[in-house]
């Protein structure tokens, strides 16, 4: 369930290049118009997304746009050839500031998530890209260039512990959020992710065969693995509203075959190109700044109006929030 053929593929995947077409030095820095810090990571981090860039900086959307007002796609656009091409040290992301309202439930003077604003900014992004083609199958929503880069396949294995019969149901993601309590390191969260969970007491499965509810087991696990892979990792506590501040050890170069379906395979390999950082107790509060590899394939420290080199030591030293891999 969940993974019917798309009837029109909107990108082809074939044309989307993960390596920098153009080579150069860093781009500009970003000046915090508000509490926009939140704004300003998300923003550095998808512009160092190297297949998105490079399709942004080919201008292939906006020469054949015809949206009225508000386009997430043209904004970017726009974004990204400002601070790769800029010869000012930093620049003033205006025209997101401005649309921040139709991204999300945002305000430049309000702190924000910047989890939260990814994905409400790749949706919106999505949501341009899809602009004209509202009449098609969901499945071939799901062919944007948006979810040809970040666009992965879940797949969740429900064994009926009555009966035994196995379902399995599928699901789209863009990004995948993990829990961390407990956890000291990226792959003892993944492990943790993709462990069975028993599903009884109030979580109980509807089985079709036996016609009521039972007690389950549940595996989630990668079954299509995307070109970027986005992870979260969940540093609010929500049991008591504080932050998770311990250090989470993730590597520059992950495997994620073992965390797949089909853990047997060759392996899927990811390369580290960017982290975002919260520093602060709480969620609410604190600054967000973030590590960035530009395709000199050195590693910055974008701190708002800030851009400074930096070793991957430094990088892979970090409590971080948001880590960026591709393939």
């Amino acid at each position: 369930k969940g993974m019917t053929p798309p009837q029109k593929t909107l990108f082809p995947p074939e044309k989307i290049c993960m390596d920098w077409r153009q080579k150069r030095r860093p781009g500009a820095g970003l000046y915090n118009l508000g509490s926009t810090c939140y704004v300003n990571v998300v923003l550095q981090c998808l512009t160092y997304t190297s297949p998105l860039a490079n399709y942004l900086l080919s201008r292939q959307h906006s020469r054949f746009c015809h949206q009225q007002g508000f386009c997430m796609m043209c904004i970017m656009e726009a974004h990204v050839r400002k601070v790769l091409y800029s010869s000012a040290s930093a620049i003033r992301p205006r025209a997101v500031i401005r649309d921040l309202k139709f991204i999300g439930e945002f305000k430049p003077d309000i702190p924000g998530d910047a989890y939260e604003f990814l994905r409400c900014t790749l949706s919106a992004m999505h949501r341009a890209c899809l602009n004209g083609s509202s009449d098609l199958d969901v499945s071939s929503h799901e062919t944007t260039i948006i979810h040809q880069i970040f666009g992965g396949f879940l797949r969740s294995r429900v064994t009926c512990l009555s009966c035994k019969t196995v379902f399995d149901f599928f699901k789209v993601f863009l990004d995948v959020l993990l829990k961390i309590k407990g956890a000291s390191s990226l792959t003892t969260a993944l492990e943790d992710f993709v462990k069975p969970k028993q599903m009884d007491g109030k979580k109980l499965f509807k089985c079709s065969k036996c016609k009521k509810k039972v007690a389950a087991s549940k595996m989630v696990t990668v079954h299509h693995a995307p070109r970027v892979l986005t992870v979260c990792l969940g540093r609010a506590d929500h049991q008591s509203s504080r932050k998770l501040s311990q250090v989470v050890e993730y590597p520059e170069c992950l495997d994620l075959r073992p965390y797949m379906s089909d853990p047997a395979g060759e392996p899927v390999l990811y390369s580290l190109y960017a982290v975002v950082v919260h520093t602060g107790h709480t969620c609410l509060g604190g600054h967000f700044f973030c590590y960035t590899k530009a395709s000199n394939e050195q590693w910055y420290k974008m701190n708002d109006v800030s851009v400074e080199s930096c070793g991957i030591h430094t990088v892979l030293g970090q409590q971080a929030y948001l880590l960026f891999y591709a393939r």
